[in-house]
């Protein structure tokens, strides 16, 4: 106990009586995958928007981890554990169990020249927490250098040299029950207990290799539940090696006995991993003579609508873009185009009016631009040509065109003459896939990689056939249930790892969509077929979606049978059927920050809702995360009480440079759980809408000018 406060003592005193600047190497990930020093977390905080991904072993404990800094103070953190506990008696050891955990921390106190940084933070939070913790903790920068660390933990970071709670009115903490309801807050055991110090000092030798030494505050005293980790020694030493500005790895003699090792990867959602884009420079505006401006109407027989048709045609298919549609008065071109290439449609826009200069008789002074997709135009942009003209290398030239623009719904169909000919399309891809699902009730981890064939056919630009099929190449169960752990409900996604589980090609899905838009703000979407892994039957949605509103409200039905395991052609396996849909509510709060909300019923018949907030970042990545609550009870759902997850979307661009509409994106769930399971039905009309109206158009429209 004495040298713990003294050393606990010894490291706040250099933290709070010594002047230093933070230093600029980015912080150590500790082996728990956040900002840390082997097992302590420290008070600095990774740059805003940085996504780091954290493998650790010591000897009884592998832990998964991500976590993100959502802002320069708050950060997230998911983990996913194998850890070897003592059973109900501590005479045995059970080995390789799945634990799961979410962390967050606040900075409540950014570091100065004499004041350290300060920060309050929960540790596998949610109840029953087998290594649930709290603490505050001060980080102080010596020099360049040197930064030590001290801070007070309760939970298990309070279980080594432990004393009474300063917080008297927190004297007490409930004893850990393992079968109190999983994934509830704990908050009657946070801060209560038993508080015990904890610190540590980190000197950075250079910006590639470091050392670290640490006073744990974790015993990992036997008990029984409790992690079967040994821990003679509160004292732990380790080395740092960052070969690349985006990869750390960790080696360290913990607690006197063991040995541990760790890599951490990271990316930050606000810088490309390249520097630039490489995609061509786009054409110049062709400005044209102060005569040819003044003219009012362009000669039809020297330039025939046609003509000019077929050469935006061309020209449009450089950029990569398609002309669908034209129409054309004296004064004024609309063009219809499909964005094939550029993930911004503000950059596909900004091409588009660039080679319209090109072609355009000078006579035509307004041009409307028109982004389609599926077949239905998403809005129409209003600019005038003169003002590209006149912006094209002024300072600040986007916003002002931005200002000037005019943004509604696309035009009538009727008015488009069509550009480009009634040929079906036929399309295919193949490219690698890994899924990482875990499973409720008493379920484990599956992992399964593989080759994944994706094929569509186009009947018509808004009638669509397409399909996938899946050839899995690794697969792998971290544990097998014995029982049902939904009993009460139909299992619609914890059966899921018994399909395409024989390692023979299955038919991932297979349908047929019609995409429509019955009036100018109202969207339509009706898919029949094999909608996806489990399940097959019809799906239809209605969107409305104002071109200038940030608000989307959407309504969407279906009736679906669950398919065999074996993810062929039939149904009869379950002889289950639901009729599910929901009422959702969609509103882009600026910034990047995205909301949706769904009421309605789930695939096992409960009601219910789901929250959903997103930040998606100029270039593309998005990352969000998700919780849903039904009227299915703790019980009858299992182990994680509801739905909740972490959504990752990464734009091919982002990693590449090259532009591309593609993206690589992943669902991170606790348990998918059979409470509050929604259809996994691809083209939801949200997602195929948004990218063309105004306001996420503002998002990128600097790109409108690249």
């Amino acid at each position: 106990m004495k040298r713990a406060v003294f050393l606990a003592s010894s490291a706040m005193t250099l933290v709070l009586g010594t002047a230093g600047l933070a230093q600029e190497v980015p912080p150590t990930y500790s082996l728990y995958g956040t900002p840390g020093l082997l097992e302590m977390p420290v008070a600095t905080t990774a740059e805003e928007g940085t996504l780091a991904g954290t493998l650790s072993y010591r000897d009884g404990l592998f832990q998964a981890v991500l976590n993100y800094q959502l802002t320069n103070r708050l950060s997230g953190t998911m983990r996913h554990s194998i850890v070897d506990l003592y059973n109900d008696t501590e005479t045995s050891v059970i080995e390789n169990e799945l634990e799961r955990g979410f962390d967050l921390k606040y900075q409540l106190v950014e570091e100065g020249a004499y004041v350290p940084a300060i920060a309050i933070g929960l540790r596998d939070f949610l109840t029953p927490g087998r290594l649930q913790s709290e603490y505050v903790v001060a980080t102080k920068s010596l020099g360049d250098n040197l930064t030590v660390t001290g801070g007070i933990g309760w939970g298990e970071m309070g279980t080594e040299g432990g004393f009474d709670n300063p917080i008297s009115s927190r004297a007490d903490r409930p004893a850990f029950d393992e079968t109190e309801p999983d994934g509830q807050l704990g908050s009657d055991q946070w801060f209560a207990g038993d508080a015990a110090f904890f610190g540590g000092l980190e000197y950075q030798i250079n910006d590639r290799w470091g050392v670290l030494a640490e006073y744990s505050s974790i015993a990992y005293d036997p008990a029984p539940n409790a992690p079967a980790i040994a821990a003679d020694s509160p004292y732990s030493f380790g080395v740092t090696y960052r070969p690349r500005d985006a990869v750390q790895l960790s080696f360290a003699a913990l607690n006197g006995q063991e040995l541990a090792i760790s890599g951490s990867f990271f990316l930050n959602a606000n810088n490309r991993p390249s520097q630039s884009g490489y995609e061509t420079a786009p054409v110049p505006v062709n400005v044209r003579s102060a005569s040819v401006r003044q003219a009012t109407t362009w000669d039809r027989s020297a330039t025939p609508e046609v003509a000019l048709r077929s050469a935006l045609k061309a020209t449009l298919a450089i950029e990569g873009l398609t002309l669908t549609g034209m129409e054309m008065t004296d004064r004024t071109a609309r063009v219809r185009f499909v964005n094939t290439r550029y993930r911004s449609n503000a950059q596909a826009m900004g091409r588009a009016a660039r080679m319209m200069t090109q072609v355009m008789p000078g006579a035509i002074e307004t041009f409307i631009l028109e982004v389609e997709a599926r077949g239905i135009g998403l809005s129409s942009v209003r600019v005038a040509r003169s003002d590209l003209e006149a912006l094209e290398n002024r300072p600040g030239a986007a916003a002002t065109l931005f200002a000037n623009a005019t943004f509604a719904a696309a035009g009538d169909d009727a008015g488009l003459t069509p550009a480009q000919d009634d040929t079906t399309a036929f399309s295919w891809a193949i490219s690698p896939y890994f899924a990482l699902n875990a499973f409720g009730g008493d379920g484990g981890l599956s992992v399964d990689a593989g080759l994944r064939l994706n094929a569509s056919y186009q009947f018509s630009p808004q009638l669509i056939l397409s399909g996938a099929v899946a050839q899995s190449a690794l697969r792998f169960d971290a544990k097998d249930p014995e029982t049902d752990g939904t009993p009460d409900l139909q299992n619609v996604r914890t059966d899921g790892r018994f399909y395409g589980d024989d390692g023979l090609p299955v038919l991932e899905s297979l349908a047929l969509t019609h995409y429509g838009r019955p009036s100018d703000d109202l969207y339509s979407r009706v898919s029949v077929g094999y909608l996806e892994r489990m399940f097959g039957g019809v799906s239809t949605e209605l969107l409305w979606k104002p071109v200038e509103s940030r608000l989307g409200l959407g309504a969407e039905l279906n009736h679906v049978a669950q398919r065999d395991s074996d993810m062929g052609f039939g149904f009869g396996e379950y002889n289950y059927e639901a009729t599910t849909g929901h009422l959702s509510a969609y509103y882009d709060l600026g910034n990047g920050y995205h909301t949706q909300i769904d009421f309605g019923r789930y695939l096992a018949g409960d009601w219910g809702a789901t929250l959903r907030l997103d930040r998606e970042y100029d270039n593309g990545v998005r990352i969000g995360a998700y919780v849903s609550q039904t009227d299915t009870s703790y019980e009858d759902f299992g182990n994680g009480s509801y739905n909740k997850g972490i959504v990752i979307a990464i734009p091919q661009d982002f990693l590449t440079g090259q532009p591309n509409r593609g993206a690589y994106g992943t669902t991170l769930r606790t348990r998918a759980g059979d409470g509050g399971a929604r259809l996994n039905v691809d083209g939801r009309l949200y997602d195929v809408v948004r990218d063309a109206h105004q306001a996420d158009l503002s998002d990128t429209w600097g790109r409108f000018w690249r």
